[in-house]
């Protein structure tokens, strides 16, 4: 049984990029860029006001002066127009600054008598006027190789004139949930059934990742419609089978798989919830065998699939986002495996939710966070871990 460390760089060493792609600055939200990106202008490109006012020279403004209006400079084209001490051209926010001009004094602190306005407070130079280049540098790096596309990351790139970046490849994927016992929701239960709730879990999972899921299908333990709806799925990058990965006489996956040649590299890691976990490949694409345990699927899809697929769409940062925590109560692992807590991080602390077994969903619906122990280690309430969180 290998350790989870293990398992995860085995995964990722058999992981390549897919091919980087152009794509409109439109459909490359939450995408990653495959190069780094530089300014092309400084941000702002030109000195404009960051006020509704007046444009002056500052040394010609002490409060009680008396300046005659020269002009008018709206945002939009320069109007290449001159202020001279004892002088003012209204301006308005985001204009350009006419020449001569080193101080923009607001509108609220003038008084205006038809062409002329009197200063009702001292002006210093440099007041309410926005430098060039003070926000961005021309040349300096806005983007680096790997990184995701934000929302605020598109709106930099179309500050510079970019309509098109080049990204990582799009992840297809597929699942396959497994198990007589197993009822779509909506469908009627017969004694013994529960309803089926891991591909929902499993496509949320992977559309937050960023991958397109092609096909979700329902099998069940039979050898040939399992068999078929592996040899269907396995046309996508990534094939998720959830169920039938642990060795008891239905559970058929690793027996499918080897019927359809596929290379089983990891069978069982030492992680709790999760145990019973596969990672195979099938021609092109990556197979991942989760536990029928929801909370296991869950763990185990956020430790190995996840990574996996960031990493085939060229993203540079494998990890979830980690943040420090004062630890609520007293835990110990007493296991041998290392376990992943599941648990509430709010205001700045971290308390577990809910019944920690691998089956209980209502506990894992109300976290927002992993605190991982390792084999033996003890913690005590109010110190301070460090733990995963999700946006999911």
């Amino acid at each position: 049984m290998l350790s989870e460390e293990e398992a995860r760089l085995r995964i990722l060493d058999k992981i390549n990029p897919l091919p980087e792609r152009a794509v409109p600055l439109g459909k490359a939200l939450c995408c990653f860029a495959t190069q780094d990106y530089f300014a092309r202008l400084p941000l702002p490109a030109f000195d404009n006001s960051a006020m509704d006012g007046y444009a002056v020279v500052a040394s010609a403004c002490k409060k009680g002066a008396r300046l005659r209006v020269t002009g008018e400079q709206p945002a939009g084209r320069d109007r290449q127009l001159r202020v001279s001490p004892g002088d003012a051209v209204r301006i308005f926010t985001g204009a350009p600054m006419p020449s001569g001009a080193d101080a923009v004094v607001m509108q609220e602190d003038v008084t205006r008598d038809r062409d002329e306005i009197a200063i009702d407070t001292d002006v210093e130079a440099g007041e309410f006027i926005r430098q060039r280049g003070c926000d961005l540098a021309e040349g300096q790096r806005i983007v680096a190789k790997g990184e995701r596309i934000r929302a605020a990351t598109l709106g930099l790139l179309a500050s510079q004139g970019i309509a098109d970046v080049s990204v990582g490849g799009e992840v297809t994927a597929a699942i396959v949930s497994t198990g007589d016992e197993l009822v779509q929701p909506g469908g009627k239960l017969e004694p013994g059934q529960i309803y089926e709730s891991n591909s929902p879990l499993l496509n949320a999972l992977l559309q937050r990742c960023g991958a397109v899921v092609k096909l979700v299908e329902l099998c069940r333990d039979e050898p040939e419609s399992l068999s078929k709806a592996i040899k269907q799925a396995s046309k996508s990058d990534v094939l998720i089978i959830s169920g039938g990965v642990s060795v008891g006489e239905h559970d058929l996956v690793k027996d499918a798989l080897g019927g359809e040649r596929a290379e089983i590299d990891i069978w069982r890691v030492a992680i709790k919830p999760g145990k019973p976990f596969l990672f195979a490949q099938l021609n092109q694409c990556k197979v991942f065998g989760l536990p029928g345990n929801p909370v296991s699927a869950f763990v185990t899809f956020l430790q190995f699939v996840r990574p996996a697929i960031l990493k085939m769409m060229g993203a540079a940062n494998l990890d979830l986002p980690q943040v420090p925590a004062k630890l609520a109560v007293d835990l110990t692992n007493d296991s041998d495996r290392a376990h992943y807590i599941r648990g509430k991080l709010e205001d700045g602390k971290f308390t577990p939710v809910g019944r920690q077994e691998s089956h209980a969903l209502f506990g894992l619906s109300q976290a927002n966070a992993l605190l991982r122990l390792a084999v033996g280690q003890a913690v005590c309430g109010g110190e301070m871990v460090d733990v995963q969180i999700w946006g999911l």
